[in-house]
């Protein structure tokens, strides 16, 4: 999850200098708790891992039926599965596993 360090939004600019801002002012400048609160949602929302997500060359539809298509999907499942193992090896000799680009931590679509 990511959590921003600054405002999204301010009510007031922020101060030219340092060590001229009071209290009052402070509080007059941050956003609402209402924004923040939305702000707050919507990033909260968008770093969540969804709960339909489907790995890198996981077609659950069945769009092409010839077996020309078929045979290029499951090469490319096959091809997919041997990274992952692969993957998975090289891992187990390291002391914090890189699972990035591992074909079962992919996302098979970018939408959010």
């Amino acid at each position: 999850a990511w959590m921003p360090n600054f405002p999204a939004t301010m009510r007031n600019p922020p101060p030219q200098a340092k060590g001229t801002i009071s209290l009052e002012s402070y509080l007059d400048t941050i956003p609402e708790v209402n924004s923040t609160s939305t702000i707050l949602f919507t990033l909260w929302v968008i770093c969540c891992e969804p709960g339909d997500s489907r790995s890198l060359g996981t077609y659950p539809d069945e769009h092409f039926t010839e077996e020309e298509p078929k045979r290029l999907i499951a090469a490319f499942q096959g091809r997919l599965a041997q990274i992952s193992q692969e993957i998975q090896e090289r891992n187990k000799s390291l002391p914090i596993p890189y699972r990035y680009l591992d074909p079962h931590q992919i996302e098979n679509s970018t939408s959010i």
